[in-house]
């Protein structure tokens, strides 16, 4: 009987630190908290393109949108870079099918201007070429 409680017992506390090191493998450590960071940051920019990339081909619009301000930026170290950006964004007059974003002019009409307020968490990993959209959360402004 003792032999049993014994093995029990084991079995019971193998499974809590697997089960507590699972856990972790789902949430990368935090290195360092989100910290203001210039706007103008290459990082910043190349996560911010990728986010409009992403918010354009996720849109049902059929007008594309671009980032109009940056009202913060933050970075975050976790086994990646990630990104905060709150932006102010807008519709253009360029088509989604004409493949044009770069130079696209705001739309001037005010029937057909749309503008939004987002949020995007966006996670880096320069050294392997890969970005990922972790959050995108926007709301007419």
């Amino acid at each position: 009987m003792l032999r049993l409680c014994q093995n029990l017992l084991l079995l019971v506390v193998t499974a809590v630190i697997v089960s507590k090191s699972v856990h972790s493998w789902g949430s990368p450590t935090v290195v360092r908290k989100f910290q203001d960071i210039p706007k103008d940051y290459v990082y910043v920019q190349q996560a911010l393109w990728f986010a409009m990339k992403e918010f354009n081909r996720e849109s049902k619009d059929k007008y594309t949108f671009k980032v109009v301000e940056v009202l913060k930026s933050q970075e975050q170290v976790t086994d990646s870079l990630d990104y905060f950006l709150e932006v102010k964004i807008a519709r253009t007059m360029c088509k989604k099918i004409s493949g044009e974003n770069e130079n696209c002019v705001l739309q001037s009409n005010p029937k057909m201007q749309k503008m939004f307020l987002c949020t995007f968490i966006v996670a880096s990993k320069p050294w392997k070429f890969e970005l990922t959209m972790l959050k995108k959360q926007c709301q007419v402004a």
